[in-house]
């Protein structure tokens, strides 16, 4: 009887074992998936000695603009539903932020997302909010998909803006909903549009993406919505009596 309960004991310490080494190898396969998954930011200030450079380092910093980065980037995968698959995202392992010595807001190129520190200088407003903004809106180029460069720019940007609008940075100068003359105006224009479309269909803007990869055809809203883009941009007006 002795030896019977040591045998007991001896496999309840073994299914322990085998389940915490089963835990810990859980652990790891996730620790390594999270890593390949990972992006890198990188924030550099080519402007430090202007005034809006520095108002940049005093005002919103290397911390919490790379921290920005990353929400922003999981904010746009859950948007454009590839949040849980990742072979549909562009494959881009790193992002890097410059505050720039120059004219205009801001662009993204190559991965690389520059701000203006003119734009910063002047602004007059809630700077962390619109600098957020302005990250969401550039980091959303990003990640998106323009049908090999086939995709209407004012889409491209309307996109982009309705990324912020759903962030809740959609800025105070922009249009209402309804305004605007062509469904690919672009940014707060399109954005509106692409908000009415959603309501439609609720993920529209994700799978518009995704049909993006490769190519792009107006076609596309009769495929998700089951009218062109024309009549949709008509019913659109017509909702808010504009």
């Amino acid at each position: 009887m002795p030896f019977n309960t040591n045998n007991g004991k001896t496999h309840k310490t073994l299914n322990m074992a085998n389940s915490i080494i089963l835990c810990l190898s859980s652990f790891v396969i996730l620790a390594a998936i999270q890593g390949i998954l990972a992006v890198d930011y990188t924030v550099t200030n080519t402007a430090a000695n202007t005034p809006g450079g520095a108002r940049f380092t005093n005002e919103i910093g290397d911390q919490y603009s790379t921290q920005t980065l990353g929400e922003a980037t999981n904010f746009i995968w859950r948007i454009f539903q590839q949040d849980t698959t990742p072979a549909d995202r562009k494959n881009v392992e790193k992002v890097s932020l410059f505050i720039d010595d120059m004219d205009g807001i801001a662009y993204a190129i190559n991965n690389e997302i520059h701000v203006s520190a003119r734009y910063i200088q002047s602004y007059s407003g809630d700077l962390k909010v619109a600098i957020t903004g302005v990250l969401y809106h550039e980091m959303t180029h990003v990640w998106q998909w323009n049908g090999n460069g086939q995709a209407p720019g004012g889409l491209i940007e309307g996109i982009a803006d309705y990324v912020r609008l759903k962030a809740g940075y959609a800025s105070s100068h922009w249009v209402k909903p309804g305004q605007g003359d062509r469904w690919d105006q672009g940014y707060d224009v399109t954005a509106y549009f692409l908000d009415y479309c959603d309501s439609l269909k609720t993920g529209f803007v994700a799978e518009l993406n995704k049909k993006t990869r490769d190519a792009y055809n107006n076609n596309y809203f009769v495929e998700l919505l089951g009218k062109t883009v024309d009549q949709l941009w008509t019913d659109y007006k017509a909702k808010y009596n504009n």
